[in-house]
């Protein structure tokens, strides 16, 4: 794949190097003239000094036949322009953008940025799935159909505790894809299943529909 990375600070420098390894054709882009001069000294002539911002740096890089376009700049607003640049301009397949402030998720995805990265995000998510008391993890962003795959740890004061898995009443266009059971472990969901503490619900839902989901099934 042709993948162009926005920024050349450790994260970019780093992925860069990553995705050279896999053999991937990389270009990096970096405002900064001595840090751009150091990565192509140390990864070879794959940094072009310009603002990712611009349409004309995307399209001196080749934008238009990019299959990916990547911006981890410090800069949420750099970042966030440079995708959608990418993909309006040059109709990049597949943006991804680095989130430095996890409040702007949200208003990336509305402005249709395909996998909005937060690292704060990713650590946080880490330890709720880590400590019992947090019963709701993201597993996986379905940005382009507007949902997300979330997983589901029911607790003992879970209000949905004793009721058939069929008597749910999930939010709008959400639905249960696998159900994990102490006894069973991972199963087909059964409308009959009588819900238990402990048991792990795995769900697709609308990213709207996420706290909603949460309140019902964890009464949080």
């Amino acid at each position: 794949m042709y993948i162009i990375i926005v920024g050349g600070g450790e994260v970019g420098y780093h992925l860069a190097r990553e995705l050279l390894g896999e053999g991937h054709e990389v270009l990096l882009i970096e405002k900064d003239a001595r840090t751009c001069e150091r990565i192509n000294e140390e990864l070879g002539s794959i940094c072009q000094r310009g603002d990712g911002c611009e349409a004309s740096t995307l399209e001196e890089a080749g934008a238009a036949r990019a299959d990916v376009l990547i911006a981890v700049t410090g800069e949420d607003e750099d970042n966030l322009v440079s995708c959608q640049v990418a993909k309006n301009r040059f109709k990049v397949r597949r943006t991804i953008a680095r989130i430095n402030n996890p409040k702007n998720d949200r208003i990336f995805r509305l402005l249709g940025i395909d996998a909005p990265v937060s690292s704060t995000k990713v650590i946080l998510e880490y330890i709720e799935h880590e400590v019992p008391r947090h019963p709701l993890v993201h597993l996986m962003d379905l940005s382009r159909f507007g949902k997300e795959i979330v997983d589901i740890i029911l607790s003992e004061e879970s209000p949905v505790i004793g009721k058939r898995l069929g008597e749910l009443d999930l939010p709008i266009n959400t639905f249960i894809a696998i159900v994990i059971t102490a006894q069973e472990g991972p199963q087909t969901p059964n409308p009959n299943l009588v819900l238990a503490p402990g048991d792990e619900l795995i769900a697709v839902t609308p990213i709207s529909e996420e706290a909603p989901l949460r309140r019902h099934l964890t009464g949080v």
